[in-house]
């Protein structure tokens, strides 16, 4: 007892430095154990204790702003937010592989994942980083032990923040000129500046944004067009194929393309796929290029040709913006009209304002459908009841149509009535990867039976079907399930195979092929238009025909991350594909410097809203 009283006494006297020391100690202690971070230089181990200590430092002094009764409280509340800020990371690091963003916290109802399954986020090794809260309340609370506090002097601790903060700026600049410039590649900001200095950085950011808009003029716009990526066509036998053919685009919640063709115990996880995309253009090396907007994300690579924005979804932050949208472009060019299918909420990812803008004629949401009980799970309307329940309204439509439906049961957490099974779960370590198969399997079975039913309809034989995987379904923290299953090691290249979506078009009557073509997302949009017979040429934009992709040009993802037929560039390494072996960074620096250039154009289009300059 005696011990414990001396204890409270030397803390009460060095409360100010003992909040700060255990702020600094528990934000490294995550940073290792929590992030991942790889720190491979003394440089960045310097960083590694700079960053969260003047951080630290300043959100201490922020006390010391209040009358000296306050103080105290105000030491634990400043506390609690940091080690809230730290903890929220940490949650969202486990599922997403990312860090939390301003964007992400004003559209904390769209993102999917975090609701039904965050108690498999917790550990019981967590309840450490709320230790020093205890003993920072009691003493910040208790009469008899504030008047012991010595509060720090202002300018010595001022003082000592800057020059850690200048230290800490300018080791990280020195490191990579470049972190200023591609603040989307949070993991290199927070290794470099450390997790407080990143979310200061973003809040600007977030901040800033409004008045990019406002300051934007048609010269910005002029300067910008000339930059954006302008196909030309090449008029080979592909091109028009499907000229005025209905446009049935299926967007597959989660689905991985290692799933195509895969057996588990002998039986097929994906039978219908499999022998659809032998009667189909099978595109069997596209990658996910999606951000924190998830499906939105991939609907928007779809619909514009732009990239998505690197915190946040374009839906939600810009849905107002003029785009070169893939409705407007076949309205104009062949008189279609569009149409959305998707049982949700209209509402969520804000689709009922952004599916007006980027224009399309009619959003079937979740009121147009019944819904009980019976036939949900998870996040809503399985897939078969609602590919079922689309047919009738697709039945009413004026041809040609484009019509787009977003399937839903496939989603993290994976939850599926044992009824609905039409393969058993997997059997690895991982329940995440083992429930994925399942549901994957019933998805395939829903898209059988909506073939089936459009056939019966007469809605199959004048139409075009695209098939995509809009993201990865399992994130980096179950990926050791998959590993398993594939008998993979779980190196960086093989994490990047598992980024790949399958990408599927169907032409009734054309003959099928696997090309083997590597592109992203992003293409899905100049291969559909090559395919209708409309010119790339006259709507620039970062899409790219996958009949006639160059492989030398690299799929840019929004972290800034590149890969290319020869080279890939992930977690800063560099790997030379053919041997797997890290390489000088320098043989990707060409690819990195387009990838920059991309994503700096993209951004700059979309937050100052460029497109609504041309053609006026």
């Amino acid at each position: 007892m005696h011990a414990m009283k001396k204890m409270f006494v030397i803390l009460s006297k060095h409360l100010y430095l003992f909040a700060i020391l255990a702020l600094t100690v528990k934000t490294i202690g995550v940073m290792l154990v929590g992030f991942h971070l790889s720190f491979k230089s003394i440089e960045d181990v310097i960083l590694l204790i700079l960053a969260p200590l003047g951080s630290a430092i300043i959100l201490a002094l922020i006390s010391n702003l209040v009358s000296k009764r306050w103080r105290p409280g105000t030491l634990f509340v400043v506390q609690l937010l940091a080690t809230g800020v730290l903890y929220a990371n940490l949650l969202y690091y486990r599922f997403y592989i990312d860090f939390v963003t301003l964007s992400v916290l004003l559209q904390l109802n769209n993102v999917g994942g975090l609701g039904p399954s965050t108690v498999e986020l917790f550990s019981p090794f967590d309840l450490l980083l709320f230790i020093d809260l205890i003993l920072i309340g009691f003493i910040s609370f208790k009469k008899s032990k504030r008047s012991e506090i010595r509060y720090p002097q202002m300018k010595r601790y001022m003082q000592t923040a800057i020059i850690v903060v200048i230290a800490t700026f300018g080791i990280g600049l020195y490191q990579h000129p470049h972190l200023l410039r591609t603040t989307y590649d949070r993991n290199l900001l927070v290794r470099s500046l450390g997790l407080y200095h990143y979310q200061l950085i973003n809040v600007v950011h977030g901040i800033k944004g409004p008045f990019d808009r406002v300051l934007a003029s048609k010269a910005d716009a002029e300067d910008v067009e000339k930059l954006l990526y302008k196909h030309s066509d090449e008029k080979d036998a592909s091109f028009g194929m499907a000229k005025g053919r209905n446009i049935v685009l299926i967007s597959l919640e989660s689905t991985q393309n290692f799933v195509i063709n895969r057996k588990i115990d002998g039986k097929e996880i994906t039978p219908f796929l499999n022998k659809l995309i032998k009667d189909s253009y099978y595109f069997n090396n596209i990658y996910d290029q999606t951000a924190q907007g998830k499906t939105s994300d991939a609907e928007f690579m779809i619909d514009t040709g732009l990239y998505p924005l690197p915190s946040g979804s374009v839906f939600v932050r810009r849905p107002n913006n003029t785009f070169q949208s893939l409705p407007r472009i076949l309205k104009e060019e062949s008189d279609y009209d569009s149409y959305v299918f998707h049982a949700n909420d209209a509402s969520f990812w804000n689709r009922d304002q952004v599916y007006e803008s980027l224009g399309y004629k009619k959003f079937y949401s979740k009121p147009k459908y019944e819904v009980n009980e019976k036939n949900s799970v998870n996040y809503g309307l399985k897939d078969e009841a609602f590919l079922k329940q689309s047919v009738p309204y697709m039945k009413k439509l004026k041809e040609p149509y484009l019509a787009k439906l977003i399937t839903l049961t496939n989603h993290f957490p994976f939850l599926l009535d044992e009824g609905d099974q039409q393969i058993e779960p997997a059997a690895t370590k991982v329940g995440v990867v083992n429930r994925y198969i399942a549901t994957v399997g019933y998805e395939d079975k829903a898209l059988s039976q909506f073939f089936k039913k459009l056939k019966d309809e007469g809605l199959y034989e004048d139409s075009i079907f695209i098939i995509y995987g809009d993201h990865y379904g399992i994130s980096r923290k179950y990926e050791s399930g998959i590993h398993e299953l594939l008998d993979q090691e779980g190196t960086p290249l093989e994490h990047l195979s598992l980024q790949q979506v399958p990408v599927i078009i169907h032409v009734p009557g054309q003959k099928g092929k696997t090309i083997q073509t590597m592109g992203g997302e992003v293409d899905i949009r100049a291969t559909l238009m090559h395919l209708l017979g409309v010119s790339n040429e006259n709507y620039p934009s970062f899409s790219r025909n996958l009949f006639d992709r160059k492989s030398s040009s690299p799929v840019v993802f929004r972290d800034g991350s590149m890969v290319t037929e020869d080279y890939a560039y992930l977690d800063h390494v560099c790997y030379k594909r053919s041997s797997k072996e890290e390489v000088s960074v320098k043989s990707c620096e060409p690819y990195l410097e387009e990838a920059r250039e991309q994503l700096h154009i993209s951004d700059k289009v979309i937050m100052e809203d460029l497109l609504r300059f041309i053609g006026d």
